[in-house]
């Protein structure tokens, strides 16, 4: 394990916003608000803004059904960045996590909570290699 002083969180990626009904939410914010739309997943709806993304989801559960929103941090490299947060006490709900992965890109994830168990998560958008992270 690498403990890296100088690391720190400064750019949030992605916000997330629990919707219910998520046909109505997308067409909403498509149609209405006229977020440039960038692609759909099961129960996730996703948007360009500026240099931040929403996502609009299904909550899980109904206990995480709850409005509310998670920030999603930036990171170059999201094990890394686990490893010195996880160095540092913070507890994550599980290792980094491949998610999304397109022909050049693979979108990886790691959730944890701040102390008022609000869920935040680190994302890295890294270059698409095969085998990479199996």
């Amino acid at each position: 394990m690498t403990d890296n002083t100088d690391f720190g969180l400064t750019e949030v990626g992605q916000i997330a916003m629990s919707v219910q009904d998520l046909d109505a939410a997308t067409a909403f914010y498509r149609d209405v608000l006229g977020l440039p739309f960038l692609f759909q997943a099961p129960g996730m709806s996703f948007f360009q803004c500026g240099d931040i993304r929403l996502m609009l989801g299904q909550p899980e559960t109904p206990q995480s059904g709850d409005p509310s929103s998670i920030i999603y941090y930036r990171v170059e490299d999201a094990r890394s960045a686990y490893e010195t947060l996880k160095g540092r006490g913070v507890e994550f709900e599980q290792e980094p996590l491949l998610v999304h992965k397109t022909e050049d890109h693979e979108l990886w994830m790691a959730f944890f909570r701040d102390p008022d168990r609000n869920l935040l998560a680190l994302m890295s958008e890294v270059p698409s290699q095969t085998g990479a992270r199996e």
